[in-house]
């Protein structure tokens, strides 16, 4: 039976959206989870960052896996994996399990995430994709504005376990959908031989990395990013030896515009997505509203965004993609710079319209970068461009995920957020929002060069 483009498109949309919503409504859990589990602010954040180190470890090698015996069957073995691992979630009965379950997460949306833009890419002609892609970006951004709404009702009136289980459930539904409605495997390297030194290497380079970055200031710190840094290097190397390699690393050095926009998504993920934590922190805690109503205000960015991206995708077709992400990047600077003057007293009408100047930076910049990755591969590296863009997106949430740790680290130690140190939690929020509004600066810079050229 031939493919129908719509049908399937709606599948992946469909699971694109439950990671970003899971992320979004898990914020508002946290002070729930905090109190049952009795957690500090760091132990935390690992409910988060466990899983985004996970995610962008595996992906790659996934990815690879998926080239040689088939993106269909990784794929859904992966929403089969996020199924089952968000049950045992809702179930947890200590935060350290809570932790190690949502690791288990991890692995399997990094085989989802490793194939499903690779899916999107092969099914889509050159003139629809940005199209496709709006689309699906601008469900994730949807998932994004209903996960604080939602999320704060689930959580306000049946508790935070609930959230795993609604999980699970549209887990379930992409899993049956995508048995019938995605017609084909798509394999492009059957046969060939799978790296497992590179695979094992860069998992490892990788994990050093974001675990070291997070782990700042502490002396160890500087240990992990340091075994890290030289475990790339020995990958690089390997890679462009080996037959068949779980990663074509000439597709950075060969190829200046995916190298510089996949950067540019580092970088940006790098700079925004601690926001969504900090603030749900800040609404919660400092602010004194329940999840419910917190929200609803952290709903304002995501909608803009949603709305922004889907009129991008399509734009991004007919004009420079380059020039909109660059101009995407240059106004999350601004947001950025503003949350960084917040204070205990700032009105919440600034507030709102500081996280709508992120929602329009971020839809400008997300699917029109996207387009600019995937159509700058040929076909048969589409797993592995649509991996990289994944990882770029994961480890750049995870780095942010390590700067408001550090932050935290730093000015609370292993203190509870209470009143009595709510003036310690600001300076860490601003401590982040600085960090990440420089960040950003430099990825506008980066980005640039690609109109330029």
């Amino acid at each position: 039976m031939q493919q129908n483009k719509n049908l399937a498109l709606f599948v992946l949309c469909l699971s694109s959206f439950l990671v970003p919503f899971m992320g979004s409504a898990l914020n508002l859990a946290l002070p729930q989870i905090s109190g049952e589990f009795k957690m500090n602010a760091v132990s935390l954040s690992w409910i988060s960052t466990i899983y985004l180190i996970s995610t962008a470890v595996f992906q790659v090698p996934f990815a690879r896996l998926a080239d040689m015996y088939g993106r269909k069957k990784i794929y859904i073995s992966g929403v089969s994996l996020f199924v089952i691992s968000s049950l045992a979630c809702g179930l947890a009965s200590t935060g350290t399990q809570l932790i190690t379950l949502r690791l288990v997460a991890g692995l399997g949306s990094a085989m989802q995430f490793g194939t499903s833009m690779a899916i999107l890419m092969s099914i889509f002609p050159k003139n629809e994709r940005g199209k496709a892609l709006g689309i699906n970006t601008s469900v994730v951004y949807f998932a994004l504005a209903s996960g604080p709404f939602f999320g704060g009702l689930l959580t306000h009136y049946w508790g935070w376990r609930s959230l795993f289980f609604v999980c699970a459930f549209l887990g379930l539904m992409v899993v049956a959908f995508a048995f019938y409605f995605l017609r084909g495997e798509w394999v492009e390297s059957k046969g060939e031989k799978f790296d497992f030194t590179g695979s094992f290497v860069y998992a490892l380079g990788l994990f050093c990395l974001i675990f070291g970055f997070s782990k700042l200031p502490d002396w160890t710190a500087m240990l992990m990013i340091l075994i890290g840094l030289l475990s790339f290097v020995f990958f690089v190397l390997h890679e462009r030896r080996c037959a068949y390699p779980v990663f074509n690393v000439a597709i950075f050095s060969g190829n200046r515009v995916f190298g510089l926009s996949s950067f540019s998504a580092l970088i940006n993920y790098a700079a925004t997505s601690a926001v969504a934590f900090m603030m749900s922190l800040y609404l919660q805690y400092v602010r004194g509203y329940d999840a419910q109503s917190a929200g609803f205000i952290l709903i304002a960015q995501a909608i803009i965004q949603s709305a922004v991206s889907l009129y991008a995708g399509r734009l991004s077709d007919r004009v420079s993609a380059s020039m909109l992400a660059t101009m995407g990047m240059g106004i999350i600077v601004f947001g950025l710079s503003g949350l960084f003057f917040i204070t205990t007293t700032t009105p919440m009408l600034v507030i709102i319209a500081l996280l709508m100047l992120l929602g329009l930076g971020f839809g400008l910049f997300s699917s029109p970068n996207t387009n600019v990755i995937m159509s700058s591969v040929d076909k048969k590296f589409y797993g592995q461009a649509s991996a990289t863009t994944g990882t770029m997106r994961l480890t750049g949430q995870a780095f942010s995920m390590g700067i408001a740790m550090m932050a935290i680290a730093l000015q609370l130690g292993d203190k509870a957020i209470k009143p009595e140190v709510y003036p310690q939690f600001m300076k860490s929020m601003n401590i982040t929002f600085g960090v990440c509004a420089i960040l950003c600066l430099v990825g506008t810079y980066a980005s640039s060069f690609r109109v330029r050229r």
